[in-house]
């Protein structure tokens, strides 16, 4: 099936406004893996600081956000095998979150197993590895609703687990109107719940997680 083609005009033609929040899991925050490999705390937080110079810049626009919303808008690394709505090499960053908790959990579930489909000479762990959850606030007007007329139109498109081409070359032009956010449907959620792909820092209303979860996932 071939690519629609939007313009930057019709697709500004089609924000629509969000004010809510949004899900995303990550490994468990209370566990700092660095301080496997050090003697003292010390040498953890030397550590840290080195690991912590290493990474790819934070946007200056983001930098008042907690560290948990501003990572995934790191740049300057290449991306080395991109995303749904990202492409590889050195390209800006998204932030992909769900609208529940629940849809955010089958997200990483999917990738987790995965993981160990695409390595098979990798053992499975033998107990559930821990994720810490966390909401955010978003407010904008500058959404793109996949799930909704016209957009839903091209459904076809937006409903592949891994293949990602339509939804990069879709980025592209969405990126050239501005806008701060895409709404889509979860592929990998059996209860088709709904993801959201955030494209600038400005989309956060507060800059802190409002609140956490922790979660197990086998």
């Amino acid at each position: 099936m071939s690519s629609p083609i939007w313009t930057r005009v019709a697709l500004s033609s089609e924000f629509r406004r969000f004010d809510g929040a949004c899900w995303r899991l990550v490994e468990a925050q209370h566990r700092v893996s660095t301080l496997k490999l050090t003697d003292t705390l010390a040498e953890q937080a030397l550590l840290e600081n080195l690991v912590e110079e290493t990474k790819p810049a934070i946007p200056p626009e983001c930098r008042h956000l907690d560290f948990l919303l501003a990572t995934p808008f790191r740049y300057g690394a290449v991306y080395p095998d991109g995303s749904r709505f990202r492409r590889a090499g050195r390209t800006l960053g998204v932030y992909y979150a769900a609208e529940s908790v629940a849809t955010a959990v089958a997200e990483t579930a999917f990738y987790r197993l995965l993981f160990f489909a695409e390595s098979p000479a990798t053992p499975w762990p033998s107990g559930a590895a821990e994720f810490t959850a966390f909401s955010a606030a978003i407010a904008t007007a500058r959404l793109l609703d996949l799930t909704s007329d016209p957009l839903s139109l091209d459904s076809g498109l937006w409903t592949d687990p891994t293949d990602y081409g339509h939804f990069q070359a879709f980025a592209d032009a969405v990126r050239a109107t501005e806008a701060d956010m895409i709404r889509y449907r979860s592929v990998r959620d059996p209860a088709a719940g709904v993801n959201l792909a955030i494209l600038t820092c400005r989309a956060f209303s507060k800059a802190t997680p409002v609140e956490r979860q922790t979660w197990r996932i086998l």
